[in-house]
């Protein structure tokens, strides 16, 4: 990409239209890893109160969280952080990491992930309709194709 990209509220990626429900939490991809040659993609997290993901690491991509809305507790390597509106927490690829929304509210989580092409497991689990704990096997298995490891 030669030139400076820009995606508007509520819109999402070029290549991407649709929102993407993941395990209970609404995604929408705004920059998509082909529109950054890989290096990287950026989707929104929309994420209800006491929701997130288990605790979890991937063997190939770094995570970048940005709180946009909200307040997060962020648990990565050991540690546990409160985020809430503005502050950034970083997950190395390898490290065991989760967040849930420690609010009443809904929050939205901004998460930059390099390199790209991760999205694509969000995309998998939002069009095979993974729902758990029914589909435990069909997420472990498609979380294997993608280098993704929860650990519950």
């Amino acid at each position: 990409m030669n030139t400076a990209q820009m995606v508007g509220t509520g819109a999402g990626a070029a290549c991407v239209a649709e929102v993407w429900n993941v395990l209970g939490t609404a995604m929408l991809c705004k920059i998509a890893s082909e529109e950054t040659g890989g290096a990287y993609s950026v989707v929104d997290n929309v994420v209800g109160p006491q929701g997130g993901p288990p605790p979890h690491r991937h063997e190939n991509e770094d995570e970048v969280f940005y709180v946009l809305e909200g307040e997060f507790e962020i648990n990565y390597g050991g540690q546990r952080v409160v985020a809430r509106k503005g502050d950034v927490v970083a997950a190395r690829k390898g490290v065991t990491h989760s967040f849930r929304n420690v609010g009443e509210r809904e929050g939205r989580l901004l998460v930059t992930i390099t390199p790209g092409g991760f999205e694509r497991f969000f995309e998998e689990v939002s069009r095979e309709q993974i729902a758990m704990p029914q589909d435990a096997e069909k997420l472990a298995a498609l979380s294997r194709k993608y280098g993704l490891e929860f650990l519950m």
